[in-house]
Order: C-alpha cells, then structure tokens, then sequence
C-alpha cells in the first residue's frame, strides 16, 4: 500500500503585475468600507494595526502585509528572482523522500481582449506562457510543469478584475486555446481556475477537454476577508475537505458524482485567506497513513516571491514527517502527482489522423479520448483564432467538420489543429497547414 503525500506546488502564472499605493487604498474601501487618505505612513500603520478599526485590525493588516504587497512589476524583477527559485541550490534545500528537489508547476495565463490595464499587465497572446516556454531548455526546469490558467472576463473588461462567466463577456478562453493548439502545438492536461472560480459554464467546458483540475478550496477555518465570504470567488464550501481528488457530479462540481475529470484540493500559500497551514496540512499526511490516494495542491503567484511559498511548506514537513514515519513526500509535476496517487495506468498518447476531401475535414482516433470530442482550433487567412464543435460520428472516437457558409469557408481558413487529451493526461496535438498541406502531430 503506497502511503504517499504528492505535493504539487501550483503557481498562477500571470506575468508582472504594478500596484500604485492609490490603488491599493482604493481596494481597501472596496473591501472593508475604510477610506484613509493614500500615503506610505498610512500603510505603515494599518499593516501594523496602529489605527484602530472596530475589531478589523487583524484583517485589514493582513490584506495589507507588506509580502502580500511586494509585487514584481516588470519581468526583470521576476526574472531575478527566478534565478534563484530555480537553481539546484535552492531545490535542494529540502529533498522530497525520494532524493528529489522542488518542483514548480507553472499554470499560466494570457491577458487578450482587455481596454484596460492600470496593472500593467503583459498583454498578449502566449506572452506570459512563452516566458516561461523558453525556460523548458533550463537543466532545472524539466521537471516542473507547464498548465493552464485562466480568468474570465469582466464586465468592464479591467485587465486587473475578474469575472465568473467563461464565455457572456468574451470569447478569449477559445481563442488563447487556439493559439496555442496553432501555433505552440499545446493544449492542457491539467488546469488551475482564476480566482479559484468554478461555474457551471467552466464546469462542463473542462468535463469536454481537460482531465486534471486543482480547483478545490474547501476550507474549515475563519476567513474574515469581507470580500471574499458567501461563495464570492472560490466558492467550495460544499466540497469536500480531504485530500484525496474526486470525479465531480455534473450538476454539482463541489459534489463527488459519475463525471470524468479528476478534481484535487489547492490551498493557498502567500496571501490572505484559506491558507495552507500546520492543521489542514497534517490531515494530508494522516490520510495517506490510512492508505489513501492524496495530492495536496497549493497555489501562489509568480508575481510575488515564491520562494516565501516554498519555504513556508518547507517549514512544516519534517515536524510531519517525523510525526508519520511510514509516510514519504514527494515534490511532484501536476500530471504526475495524479498518475501516481490515483494510479492511473500507463497509456501511450492517441493518434490523430486528419483527413481534408473537399470542404470536411474527418478526425480519427484511434483510441477513445477524455471527452466526447476534441479541441478545434482554426487560424484566419487574416489571422483570427477560432474554435468550433465538430459534427460527432461516434462520440470519443470519430468526428467530422464541414467549412461552408453556416460555419466558415475553406477558403478564409490557413491552419487547422486539433487537440485531445486522454483519461491519464497524455497530450496530443495535429496540425494541418493548408498553405502546404503538411500534418505535424506532438504528444506528450
């Protein structure tokens, strides 16, 4: 019986992001209804709890905790600090029970569509996941992974909020899929939701294409962030509080139920509420004493020092690992970390044959994949991203696409690429250009 916690450090990968001291006086009256002229003294004295706020001292200095604060504006200060992140030294600060040094998991996210940005956000299509694409060639870099995040977009289309509705206000999440199927040959097999935000619409969109979601913030303890009660952003307050992954319900996503995708819990480290600490930590390692199967995800962003993350898990595992001595750790890729804890078998990826006659194109698998159909992405001769349902043959096996005047014409299109996952997260990828005719598939 494996009796192992497979710890997966989930970073929301965003880019740089600014924050003048206005703005951050301006989210403290949203939040907390306290309106105090913005100047440094202020903030010195609020993050202190000098002033006092009715019983709101404690809450209010922990919004404004200088860590919490301490933003990196432009990739220059993000770059530095990753290289010490991820050097051996630092990985190997603490090994995992298995030899092995700290792995990242990089979950990131493209800002398109927005009118406006007081953030500073890095706008553009893969400009923050191809930073951190390039990293791939890093020797301390092939371990970690490379997923997917995600915000939905507002109302006001505010590049610095965050909606809940995947597809009312744009059609971004399609199109930044797209991209990349097109011109990156990637898709996700794993998924970290914005502002820890799972909806109906996000729900059945992942049940279609992505295995693996580290979406569950089901927290016991006190929150006492007034913006962020009532189910606001990460509502889990259904979901279940184990560590151990569950398939969700199709109505219900907090519910275990008959869906195919896996949901795993992810606290937080690094910020102001549902916070991995000693207490939810330690029920990780007591249920796999039990023999349970567990994955304990916690999240950060990369524009915050993350070694401040690492080392706060750091800190608790040996007391652990001493209370639980039949209980190794492993440091693990998100992918991985399921695999191993659920034991999913080994699986070779699935081939994907295209075949273009006339204006259909036909898609074969030859094995089922995770959903019912794959991910269509198309690319514009004018270079617009598109994506579409296909006409369904055989559900999970054999689909078709017909380019006409009900969806588009052929002749408007110049690349094509299809993308699926299976049921253990093998990737696949096929790409047909039709200024050439070639087909290119990758698969990992």
């Amino acid at each position: 019986m494996k009796k192992i916690v497979h710890l997966v450090h989930c970073l929301d990968t965003e880019g740089p992001l600014y924050e003048s001291i206005e703005a951050t006086f301006e989210r403290l009256k949203a939040s907390f209804g306290i309106d105090f002229a913005p100047s440094r003294a202020n903030l010195k004295k609020l993050q202190c709890s000098e002033i006092k706020l009715n019983g709101l001292e404690g809450a209010v200095a922990k919004m404004l905790n200088p860590d919490i604060l301490d933003y990196k504006p432009d990739w220059p200060s993000i770059y530095s600090m990753l290289d010490d992140a991820m050097s051996d030294e630092f990985r190997n600060e603490l090994k995992d029970s298995f030899g092995d040094g700290w792995v990242f998991n990089w979950f990131c996210m493209d800002h398109i569509d927005y009118k406006i940005n007081p953030r500073q956000r890095d706008i553009g299509y893969a400009n923050v996941f191809d930073r951190y694409l390039s990293l791939k060639n890093h020797g301390n870099f092939r371990r970690d992974g490379l997923h997917f995040h995600f915000h939905p977009m507002s109302f006001d289309r505010a590049a610095h909020h965050c909606g809940t509705h995947y597809f009312a206000h744009s059609d971004s999440l399609f199109r930044i899929l797209a991209y990349r199927v097109i011109n990156r040959q990637w898709f996700p097999n794993s998924y970290r939701p914005g502002f820890n935000t799972i909806r109906p619409d996000s729900h059945w969109f992942l049940e279609q294409f992505v295995p693996f979601d580290f979406s569950n913030q089901a927290f016991s303890g006190v929150n006492d962030q007034p913006d962020l009660v009532d189910g606001r952003f990460g509502d889990w307050r259904r979901a279940t509080t184990s560590w151990t992954p569950y398939h969700p319900d199709h109505d219900d996503h907090e519910s275990a139920g008959n869906c195919r995708r896996y949901i795993a819990r992810c606290l937080n480290v690094g910020t102001r509420f549902k916070l991995l600490d000693m207490e939810t930590f330690e029920t990780a390692f007591k249920e796999a004493s039990e023999g349970k199967p567990v994955v304990v995800g916690f999240a950060d962003h990369d524009y915050r020092d993350i070694r401040k993350g690492v080392r706060t898990v750091r800190q608790l595992l040996p007391e652990l690992s001493k209370k639980y001595p039949d209980v190794q750790f492993k440091f693990c890729e998100a992918r991985e970390a399921m695999r191993s804890a659920l034991s999913l078998p080994a699986a070779e990826p699935v081939k994907l044959e295209l075949e273009l006659k006339g204006n259909t194109l036909r898609i074969l698998a030859d094995k089922k994949i995770f959903g019912p159909q794959p991910y269509l992405a198309l690319m514009t001769t004018d270079g617009n991203y598109i994506h579409d349902n296909v006409d369904i043959h055989k559900p999970f096996h054999h689909w078709s696409y017909t380019f006409d005047e009900h969806s588009i014409p052929l002749d408007c299109i110049r690349k094509i690429g299809v993308a699926v996952n299976d049921d253990v997260g093998n990737t696949t990828v096929a790409n047909l250009d039709l200024g050439n005719g070639e087909i290119k598939h990758k698969t990992w």
